[in-house]
């Protein structure tokens, strides 16, 4: 009895054990079936090649004034005339601005005429010393005769005495007012403002006015400002991932919307030590040259900077890369049998058109459309018609055909 029952048991382990094994192979024999009935998947395709590719990035920013400042007068007073308005331009050393000059006119010749009074006062006091020298060495010459008294002989180099120290007090006064009328002329001169700065350029343009004729102005009012527009700042914030590709020098191309098409050429002048906190971004400035000035400060630019150049790279089409399984790659073509294999890759410089290749070395073609349909070993159809053998593009270093920012 017991031996039936250990029989009939173990024929219900290998009955299981056989219909798990059918089920195994059935389901393969399916998968296998649906994988030969797969249909083909028609796909896009371009070449590997290789060839020069850059890392352009492109960062938005605004023109100032090379050189920029304001002229104010040093003196109060009534505006009567003003020479030149806004885009006028201005010459080294032009009047500007004429203030009302009758009260610095008036203070001028009061000087002159206090001036001449002490000049005056001055031949007095020098006749004055010569009348009491000659009195001195007469009280002297009658002292030694014992016709003069002692009291007599001193009040004679008491008299000499006071005469010589007002005459060195008028000569001081002359000094002074000689002063008093170079601080009235000076004045006087600060009526008229004119244009003064130093280098090289000789022509400004006034960039603002502030004021119009008959205003009452104080001292250091603003009347207009002159800028340098020969040549013109960008300035831009760079990222800190890109602020280490950035050095004094480094060529930069300027294109703004005021001139569509037209692209200025600048280098980058100025990059700031430190990143702001907020922003995690670094002020740079770019020098601009403006020669014909179409450019004009406060105009909104983008400033496109090279921060690196590969020359012989790998490069894909930037459509041909995708993830699959958290990983980056590309699905290479078997051109004989006819199927696209997925190679995870890693990739280098990556712009809007193209991607560097920098692991594994691969070569021939990839799938660029239709590839999010794929799996691995997937058979598809290739446009036969477009097929010829993959040909390495030799560019030129110095004329790379891919260019733009990373993703």
């Amino acid at each position: 009895m017991k031996k039936n029952v250990i029989t009939a048991v173990l024929l219900i382990f290998v009955a299981l054990f056989g219909w798990q094994i059918y089920q195994s192979v059935s389901q393969k024999t399916k998968s296998s079936e649906q994988k030969r009935e797969r249909p083909a998947i028609a796909v896009e395709v371009a070449p590997i090649t290789k060839t020069t590719i850059r890392e352009v990035r492109q960062f938005s920013g605004t023109l100032t004034p090379q050189s920029q400042f304001v002229l104010a007068p040093k003196i109060s007073g009534r505006l009567e005339q003003l020479t030149v308005d806004i885009g006028d331009k201005v010459q080294k050393g032009q009047l500007i601005a004429r203030l009302d000059s009758r009260e610095y006119y008036q203070d001028v010749e009061q000087a002159k005429a206090d001036l001449e009074v002490t000049k005056a006062n001055v031949l007095e006091c020098k006749s004055t010393i010569e009348t009491t020298k000659r009195e001195l060495e007469r009280a002297k010459i009658l002292r030694e005769k014992k016709i003069a008294s002692e009291s007599e002989l001193d009040k004679a180099e008491s008299a000499y005495k006071v005469a010589e120290a007002k005459y060195k007090v008028a000569i001081a006064q002359v000094k002074q007012k000689e002063e008093s009328l170079k601080n009235a002329q000076i004045k006087l001169s600060y009526t008229e403002v004119r244009a003064v700065w130093d280098g090289e350029n000789n022509v400004r343009l006034v960039g603002e006015r502030y004021v119009n004729e008959g205003d009452m102005l104080s001292a250091n009012a603003s009347i207009i400002s002159l800028i340098d527009n020969d040549s013109l700042t960008g300035v831009i914030y760079i990222t800190e991932e890109s602020y280490s590709s950035i050095h004094i020098g480094q060529p930069v191309v300027i294109t703004t919307d005021a001139h569509p098409g037209k692209e200025f050429s600048g280098k980058i002048s100025r990059i700031s030590p430190t990143l702001q906190e907020t922003t995690r971004s670094a002020r740079i400035e770019v020098t601009v040259a403006n020669h014909n000035h179409l450019l004009k400060s406060g105009v909104f630019v983008k400033a496109e900077i090279e921060l690196a150049r590969h020359t012989g790279a790998t490069v894909v089409p930037f459509a041909s890369i995708l993830t699959r399984d958290e990983k980056e790659g590309v699905f290479l073509v078997d051109l004989e049998e006819k199927k696209a294999k997925f190679v995870p890759v890693k990739t280098g410089i990556v712009n809007t058109e193209d991607v560097e290749i920098l692991q594994p070395q691969i070569d021939g073609y990839v799938v660029t459309l239709g590839q999010h349909l794929l799996d691995d070993g997937s058979p598809i159809v290739l446009p036969e018609e477009r097929f010829s053998t993959p040909k390495e593009e030799n560019q030129p270093s110095g004329e790379p055909n891919h260019s733009g920012g990373n993703r």
